[in-house]
């Protein structure tokens, strides 16, 4: 019997652990590898090549809205679950615009996530019902096993998403730079970039926008200088 390879992106340990306990038991699915940040999942994912990515939201360095968007641009193969415990609307039409196969809330039941990860593997999609209440009569299944909303007008590329988060997140410039393996000047042109496309001129407004567009959360502890 081959296994259902897995991929867990959760940046809380006890929550780590937990996940994979839990699917120890399932004998058709196997945990390959666990991420604590978005970037790592990326990582990981092009290591493993899992089946299927449980995925978080709200992680620190680089969020899981922005690791689905790489991850299934990069390995359209993978199947990406959004695991959260955050429904607002906007997240919901993200997730389904990105293309991932499935959102469950994080109050669901083990078995809930088990059968969600077989499903999504089978080529189908799978919502808590409280998202597909919000999902139904105006959404698209795809042929790629993604539910894809009308997607809005990206003005950023990844790597911007990635410096603004950082940056929102109360990086300096050197220190985003060390964080993404690029130089200082590339980093300050990135956010010359930021803020022409944005038309916003301040650390304060960034974060602002970044927490708007939910690219880091409001409780996000965060510098502004």
């Amino acid at each position: 019997m081959k296994r259902i390879t897995v991929l867990l992106v959760e940046d809380h340990q006890i929550v780590r652990e937990g996940i994979r306990a839990l699917l120890k038991h399932e004998l058709d699915i196997e945990v390959v590898g666990e991420a604590s940040t978005g970037r790592q999942a990326v990582q990981l994912t092009r290591k493993f090549h899992p089946d299927v990515v449980v995925m978080d939201i709200a992680m620190p360095l680089l969020n899981g809205l922005e690791a689905t968007r790489q991850i299934r641009k990069d390995f359209p193969d993978t199947k990406v679950i959004i695991l959260s415990a955050f429904s607002d609307d906007a997240y919901v039409e993200q997730v389904a615009a990105l293309g991932a196969a499935g959102f469950l809330l994080k109050q669901s039941s083990s078995e809930n996530l088990a059968a969600a990860i077989r499903e999504v593997q089978k080529g189908n999609t799978i919502f808590s019902p409280t998202i597909s209440r919000r999902l139904n009569g105006h959404n698209q299944k795809s042929p790629n096993g993604g539910v894809h909303f009308k997607k809005k007008n990206n003005r950023l590329s990844s790597r911007e998403v990635e410096v603004l988060q950082l940056i929102a997140e109360g990086m300096p410039n050197k220190q985003v730079a060390a964080e993404l393996g690029v130089s200082f000047k590339t980093v300050d042109k990135h956010r010359q970039h930021l803020m022409g496309k944005l038309n916003i001129h301040d650390i304060a407004g960034l974060t602002r926008y970044a927490i708007a567009e939910g690219i880091i959360e409001s409780s996000v502890r965060v510098t502004i200088s």
